[in-house]
């Protein structure tokens, strides 16, 4: 069963580890715990099947640059990797590269 793996206490640790690099500002931060809300909801623990409406609305970025600019900077960082789907049935997926050990 999936539950033991999705530890929120291991998000916790991740947002504790990231919150001293001096690359990320608040929009960063705020589209990583949109990311990590989703994992949550769905059970996972660092691959998250992703929408760029549902990040964007969760993260609180109103415009497509904006959202663009910090969601492309989190991967150049090494935080994320982003897996695009092209089929309208199967969404998107990101998963957390740079993790802090649980």
């Amino acid at each position: 069963m999936k539950s033991n793996d999705n530890n929120p206490q291991k998000w916790f640790n991740f947002f504790d580890h990231i919150k001293d690099d001096p690359l990320l500002n608040a929009w960063h931060i705020s589209l990583l715990l949109a990311i990590a809300i989703l994992a949550c909801k769905q059970n996972e623990k660092w691959i998250i099947r992703v929408s760029r409406s549902r990040l964007m609305a969760l993260s609180h970025i109103k415009t497509l640059p904006s959202y663009h600019k910090y969601f492309k900077q989190l991967q150049d960082f090494g935080y994320i990797k982003y897996t695009p789907s092209y089929h309208p049935d199967c969404r998107s997926t990101v998963e957390i590269v740079r993790k802090h050990k649980d």
